[in-house]
């Protein structure tokens, strides 16, 4: 992994107000140790309250829940991982694919040029 990880910063519109540590492993049925390995991993990287505290995002908190799945049916948690991490890649790359056909249906798409 590294630490340009596409997942570590990533932010939804509802992550305010964030979880701590001990309320977001209750919310993906985990441990913290579980986030605390993640966060080694570089899969996710817990946002700061002012005191310093770890805090979670909902977007992080479904990721954890995936990669947990993961482990639990024998994935060693770097193949976890990166298989999180391509997944959210390809869900995002098939988003943007459809909203490209869609305006170009519309005849709103932006010329692809020479």
């Amino acid at each position: 992994m590294t630490a340009g990880n596409p997942l570590s910063e990533r932010l939804d519109d509802d992550d305010y107000p964030a979880y701590t540590i001990g309320r977001a492993a209750e919310m993906t049925g985990t441990t913290p140790g579980f986030l605390r390995a993640l966060g080694e991993a570089r899969l996710i990287k817990p946002l700061r309250s002012g005191g310093g505290h770890r805090r979670y995002s909902r977007y992080q908190l479904r990721i954890a829940a995936r990669a947990r799945e993961l482990v639990d049916q024998g994935t060693p948690i770097d193949a976890a991982c990166r298989i999180v991490i391509l997944e959210d890649q390809l869900e995002e790359a098939q988003r943007i694919n459809e909203e490209y056909r869609r305006r170009a249906a519309d005849g709103t798409a932006p010329d692809p040029g020479p």
